[in-house]
């Protein structure tokens, strides 16, 4: 009997044409976004359901390659306009940014809406938009089984009320060392692990870049470290290749529990890694089951304790 298909992932978040200023060089109009590094990297493992916005401006041979990797993108509206512009200079290690310019364009009226077909979806990726449009994307689903979010310190500052009903309502959230700080307003990583489970999601994931990922489940802790990497040229998307890899390979297994998120970190680490070797999503375009089986066993080998 062969293996049912797994379930797609709905994912909902920015489409972008960033201008990158990177120690390899200046690159303009690169296609990015959360929601098109998270459905390219979902789609390693499952299917992907893209919910977005983008103007006319947008390359519609991105959209037909996203198509192309069983990505449905009947979500995506293309209005008229020009689509969300974010410009930022990275710094020479590649460890820090500042952001040059940000358009947001035809996103400052993105209102998510979830085409029929997709309220169905049984797991749910909120890539990293305004709170209270994470709310309206699930007020439109029918009981999604796993929901995981994404935020910033923008939100996390400024709209804390709404974010914190976000909390309320998701199975897992994704976020980096500096933001889970600022969200539980503890310093030592553990105890705001503990503030923000609090808040209501069963899961953490907490992204530390070159320094690995934990996830914080249930009272028991996970670390996977990061692939080191001998070629950097742009982490921009890594955050959002990771959450998408997380939900795509959950799907895939089509369970939840601790032993599967577990492995879902190595993939999601594993994924991230493939991201930061090109600029925007080019190198991640290329990745495929052989390339990511080889590097999951190097990073397990590394991991291990064993001689």
């Amino acid at each position: 009997m062969s293996k049912p298909s797994p379930a797609p992932v709905l994912i909902v978040g920015s489409m972008a044409l960033d201008d990158l200023e990177l120690p390899s060089g200046n690159f303009k109009d690169v296609v990015g976004g959360s929601a098109v590094f998270s459905a390219m990297a979902t789609s390693l493992f499952a299917p992907a359901q893209m919910v977005g916005v983008v103007g006319r401006d947008f390359p519609t041979k991105v959209l037909e390659g996203l198509q192309a990797r069983g990505v449905d993108t009947d979500g995506v509206e293309v209005v008229e306009g020009r689509t969300f512009k974010w410009a930022g200079r990275y710094a020479a290690n590649l460890g820090s940014r500042e952001t040059l310019d940000t358009q947001l364009n035809v996103f400052a009226d993105f209102a998510p809406k979830i085409p029929e077909k997709f309220r169905q979806s049984r797991f749910v990726l909120l890539g990293n938009i305004h709170p209270a449009l994470q709310l309206e994307v699930l007020s439109q689903m029918q009981a999604p089984a796993f929901v995981a979010a994404d935020t910033m310190n923008f939100w996390i500052e400024g709209e804390r009320p709404t974010l914190l009903r976000v909390l309320e309502r998701i199975e897992c959230l994704i976020i980096n060392d500096e933001e889970l700080r600022q969200l539980a307003e503890e310093h030592n990583i553990r105890r705001a692990a503990a503030k923000v489970l609090a808040m209501g999601p069963k899961r953490l994931v907490v992204k530390r870049g070159e320094y690995g990922a934990l996830l914080f489940d249930q009272g028991r802790i996970c670390f996977v470290p990061a692939y080191p990497l001998e070629t950097e040229l742009d982490p921009t998307g890594a955050g959002d290749s990771f959450a998408g890899a997380l939900l795509g390979y959950v799907a895939r297994a089509g369970q939840t529990d601790t032993a599967t998120l577990r492995r879902a970190l190595v993939h999601a680490t594993t994924v991230a890694s493939f991201c930061v070797e090109g600029v925007g999503t080019a190198r991640l375009a290329e990745v495929h089951g052989d390339m990511l089986g080889a590097r999951l066993s190097e990073l397990r080998a590394l991991a291990t304790l064993e001689g």
